[in-house]
């Protein structure tokens, strides 16, 4: 999988399961303050990630992504 489709594929997530405006997602986003993604979110990310991308994420890991860019890159790295 292409960083483009990880890319299309997060955002797509996004949108459809977070109510996530399309045009507030760019890779300089802040997860927290510009998405409001909270604690709670995050629980239902970690299952998407699972069923989309196929591994699971580990929420210390998770702590550390900040950004969407970051988010994207965590992905391409562990697919």
């Amino acid at each position: 999988m292409t960083r483009k489709e990880i890319i299309e594929k997060v955002n797509e997530l996004l949108v459809e399961e977070f109510e996530i405006a399309p045009e507030v997602l760019s890779p300089e986003a802040s997860l927290k303050n510009d998405l409001e993604i909270d604690s709670l979110d995050f629980v239902d990310i970690v299952v998407l990630i699972d069923k989309t991308f196929g591994f699971k994420p580990q929420a210390a890991e998770l702590k550390n992504v900040k950004t969407l860019g970051a988010f994207y890159s965590y992905i391409e790295e562990h697919i």
